[in-house]
């Protein structure tokens, strides 16, 4: 299905983040950075289906998002409208600061951080908390919640 999502399509392997050190801490910016990364490449610009997959390959099966406007998606309805949204911004960064390990529990990671679109000189930002699921070794995200930030 050529331009359409196929939630049956093969997944590729969640992207495992390096370990900063022997104590188990990992890279949360890294984390973060690297997924939207990905997102900016897939929404700004004519991406390979390989960027699609390393997005979808980390969202939990039971992913969900609460968006800017409020609305609580799914993850396959979250993937169909990125599927359908490639390039539709070309040029598109998202930039990643203030990353903040709220909290952690076994296999839970509650993180803050705020995350700011670029588009030529628009920019839109917005608070995000996150949770991610780990395993030790990968991270994937199994909930996000977007707080649209005041402009300036």
């Amino acid at each position: 299905m050529l331009g359409r999502f196929d939630p049956r399509r093969r997944q590729a392997e969640p992207v495992a983040p390096e370990k900063t050190d022997a104590a188990g801490d990992v890279d949360l910016i890294g984390i973060v950075t690297a997924f939207h990364v990905d997102l900016a490449e897939w929404l700004g610009s004519d991406a390979p289906p390989k960027i699609f997959d390393r997005i979808s390959a980390q969202l939990d099966d039971q992913f969900t998002s609460v968006v800017t406007t409020g609305q609580t998606v799914d993850r396959d309805t979250l993937l169909a409208g990125l599927w359908s949204a490639r390039n539709l911004q070309p040029g598109l960064r998202i930039e990643i600061s203030e990353v903040r390990e709220l909290a952690r529990s076994g296999k839970l990671l509650v993180l803050r951080f705020v995350a700011e679109n670029r588009l030529a000189e628009t920019r839109t930002g917005r608070t995000v908390t996150a949770a991610l699921i780990t395993d030790g070794r990968t991270y994937r995200w199994r909930t996000v919640h977007e707080t649209p930030m005041p402009e300036a």
